[in-house]
């Protein structure tokens, strides 16, 4: 299938001639060596190197290939497996370690879509199976009702933007902490660990199913350490906190998901 991006420039379609992609108003956007696209313009970044950083996008990729999160990832691909879809965008898509699992369990055209630099360039450069871009999941360079399939795990939601990028009838798939998630690494930084709520249903979609998929794991300090490393909460543990991480040794954690479908019901966006 070929590929079918806007410009995030002036939102006319891109042609891909050799190794670049241009659009008739001659903005052009050259393929990395690893295979993607860098598709963020200045004018949509809120720092230097937005997203991810490198520190964070190897954290990530080292607890994740230890297979503490295949449960949630095979989940995923179980579902996709049911949808028909020629279509598919990965919005958040981080080092592509949901996308291509996602990729391998459909005959779609599979996008992932992320800010970070650091996290597409090892997507791209490890997975040949879907299509890697740089660029913003709340401006993503895709024309209205392109998607048949929306995925986002564990990635912030722009209702906007999932409306006008599903078709009417298309399918939404989020992955969500579930109540529990991570409460035993939360009870260092907090005196009262909350649990997690579901998320709100996006406006123009429907909740269709929801499952909650929940493992206990032992870990050991280097595996706690770049699971801590890959959250939004890493900044909050101070040197005492890591230091009793680290004299505890093994460490019992709970890992827990809500993952939810939604389907698009209405709304004829202009192309």
């Amino acid at each position: 299938m070929s590929l079918e991006y806007r410009c995030p420039l002036c939102s006319n379609p891109l042609i891909r001639t050799s190794n670049t992609l241009s659009c008739e108003n001659r903005h052009s956007f050259d393929f990395a060596k690893e295979g993607y696209v860098n598709l963020l313009p200045v004018q949509q970044k809120n720092s230097k190197q937005p997203g991810d950083s490198l520190e964070m996008v190897q954290a990530r990729r080292a607890f994740l290939e230890c297979g503490f999160y295949a449960f949630l990832q095979s989940a995923l691909g179980q579902i996709i497996n049911t949808l028909n879809a020629d279509n598919i965008i990965d919005l958040g898509c981080g080092e592509g370690f949901y996308t291509q699992a996602i990729a391998a369990n459909t005959q779609a055209n599979v996008y992932g879509v992320d800010i970070s630099k650091s996290a597409i360039k090892y997507a791209a450069k490890r997975y040949n199976n879907c299509h890697f871009s740089v660029a913003s999941i709340s401006q993503a360079p895709f024309k209205s009702q392109f998607a048949d399939v929306l995925i986002s795990v564990f990635a912030p939601l722009f209702d906007q933007e999932l409306a006008r990028l599903a078709k009417p009838g298309s399918t939404l798939v989020v992955a969500s902490p579930g109540p529990w998630h991570l409460k035993e690494l939360k009870s260092y930084i907090y005196s009262s660990v909350n649990e997690h709520t579901q998320i709100d249903i996006p406006n123009e979609f429907i909740q269709t199913d929801q499952i909650l998929l929940t493992e206990q794991v032992m870990l050991n300090f280097n595996d706690v350490k770049n699971l801590i490393m890959m959250t939004p909460f890493a900044w909050k543990f101070r040197p005492e906190h890591w230091l009793a991480l680290e004299e505890k040794g093994e460490h019992h954690v709970t890992l827990s998901f809500y993952v939810t479908q939604f389907t698009k019901t209405t709304g004829d966006v202009a192309l």
